[in-house]
Formats: structure tokens, sequence, C-alpha cells
């Protein structure tokens, strides 16, 4: 009896609901250099790693440009054009979509965030009231209302390497996008045909993290990036022992990297226990890591701080 009610205290201060956390001692061994997760609707992260160091972001960039497309109060069915760009792009910019073409703003953002369309984004801001700049503008405008103080925005589809922001600000901005139904819905859709007009053709689109497509993993939300500078990286919501949880990776080496942290991150919170990565990721992740606090001595004193 005495050991009943012992047992019943200890998982009454725990907060126990069948969900083992583990303690900041035993934080998931993930193949990520920086990376964040935290339970929907709790402020404080469940671990972090190097979660406030900015860093480049890639294509995780878009779920801003959704956001800020999302609450600019804009006709989603109004037909948005796709125009030559005005400035070159930083990186490879290449798009199957026809220059002059037309397809409405909903579609535009779904292919923007579930296929990480560059000259979807790109059309999405030249579109938007005061045009690309003033766009660039409300992106950084918005992270900073959103308190995201190590990030900062330079175009709307993240192929430059001067988009940054860290894991930690971007949990901030999954529950910013949170609000909006719109954005996961779009963000985890698995496949999807776009009806273009002027001229009128179609083209087919396919999620870009293949954990859409697993109903085990019940992805509410995501986005991937990918620059050479910024590694794979992954931002999603999803399901982990029955509680939807943010997941932000930056920065792995493989493409199925983050998808792999994803996992072990999932069966730490149930088990408690750090699983081992594979020894080239590792590797890639120890130098990558030492290379950047090289670079910033204030990094190695902030590391794995979280």
């Amino acid at each position: 009896m005495r050991y009943s009610l012992f047992v019943t205290l200890l998982c009454m201060t725990l907060g126990f609901s069948g969900q083992v956390f583990a303690s900041k001692d035993q934080r998931p061994a993930l193949a990520s250099v920086q990376a964040a997760a935290a339970e929907v609707g709790e402020k404080a992260l469940l671990f972090g790693k190097n979660a406030d160091r900015a860093v480049p972001i890639a294509s995780i960039t878009k779920l801003m440009t959704a956001l800020v497309v999302t609450e600019s109060g804009q006709d989603m069915n109004e037909w948005l054009t796709f125009e030559e760009r005005h400035v070159e792009a930083a990186a490879n910019a290449w798009s199957r979509i026809r220059v002059g073409s037309q397809l409405r703003r909903r579609d535009v953002l779904r292919i923007a965030l579930m296929s990480s369309e560059n000259f979807a984004a790109y059309t999405l801001a030249r579109a938007h009231p005061g045009g690309f700049e003033a766009f660039v503008e409300a992106m950084n405008a918005k992270a900073k209302a959103l308190g995201m103080a190590q990030t900062h925005f330079v175009d709307p589809t993240g192929l430059s390497v001067r988009n940054t922001s860290s894991a930690a600000d971007l949990v901030r901005l999954v529950r910013a996008a949170l609000k909006h139904p719109g954005i996961g819905e779009a963000s985890t859709t698995g496949y999807y045909r776009a009806e273009f007009r002027k001229p009128r053709y179609s083209l087919s689109f396919g999620n870009t993290n293949t954990l859409v497509h697993r109903n085990s993993w019940g992805v509410s939300l995501s986005k991937t990036g990918y620059l050479t500078e910024a590694g794979r990286c992954l931002v999603m919501v999803s399901e982990m022992h029955g509680k939807p949880v943010i997941t932000v990776l930056l920065d792995s080496l493989g493409t199925r990297s983050p998808m792999g942290d994803a996992g072990r991150i999932k069966r730490w919170l149930v088990t408690g226990k750090a699983e081992s990565i594979a020894p080239a990721a590792k590797r890639y992740e120890q130098e990558k890591n030492a290379s950047l606090m090289a670079a910033d001595p204030a990094q190695a004193r902030q590391a794995h701080t979280q």
C-alpha cells in the first residue's frame, strides 16, 4: 500500500502520462548539428542541441513565406503570374513552371511548401503589396514580432545562405504557423497536380518529406531544406507517443539523416535512451560543429546548453 502510494505521488510529481521524458543529461544522440524539440502547447523545449546558433536554413525559409502570405489577407483564389526574376537567384533556381503562366495563390503556396518550389515562393513575394522587397521586410518584421532574435531573411525561397535562423527560433515559427491550419494542410500534401493557365498545362508535384506518407507519424506540418552550406534540414510537427511534437533538425549529412534523427527523438521520448548514429554522419556532425565553434568562439561556450 505504501509502495503504491509512493509510485502514485512520484508519477504526479513527474507529470507521468505513459510517456518517458529523458533527463537533461540523457538527450538523444543526433546526426544533425543543430536541433530542438518541443511539445505543441508547451513553451519549454524538450531538449536542444546548439539550439541558439544562427545558421543557414535553406528552404525552411518557406515556412515564414507561407506565414506572411497567409496573414496578408490577400485573396487566395487570385491568379498569380510567374514572371521572370527581377534579381538573379543566389543559387540554382531552375523550375518546370513556364514563365508567363498563371496559378491560383493557394496552389502556388501549396507547391512552395510541399514540393519546395522556388519559383512559386518567389512569385508569392513578387505579388505581395509593395512587391518583393516589401515582402522580405514583412518576413523580418514577423520574425521580430515572434521573438526570433537569431533570424534574418534576404529572400523568400531560402536559396541564399544569408537566410539564417536557429533551431529555437524555428520552434517559435512553427508555433505561429500552427495557428493557420491551411499551412499545415498544404505542407503535408503528399502529391498534387497543379493546373496552370495561359498557357493551359499541368504539372505533378510530390512532397519532399517521405514521412508525410506514413500514417504512423501523423505529420501535421512539414518543411524540408537543403543547401550545401545548410546541409539537410527538416522541420515538422508529428505524433510522438500520443502527443504532437515540434521537431527542428538543421544541417545533417545525408538525405535520410534528418528522418533518422526524427526516429531517434521519437524513440528517445519513449525509452529515454540515446541511440547510435552512422559513423559517417557522426563524423560530419563533429567536424561541422568544430568548424562552427572555431569560427565563433562564443559558440563553444553555448554549445549543448539548452
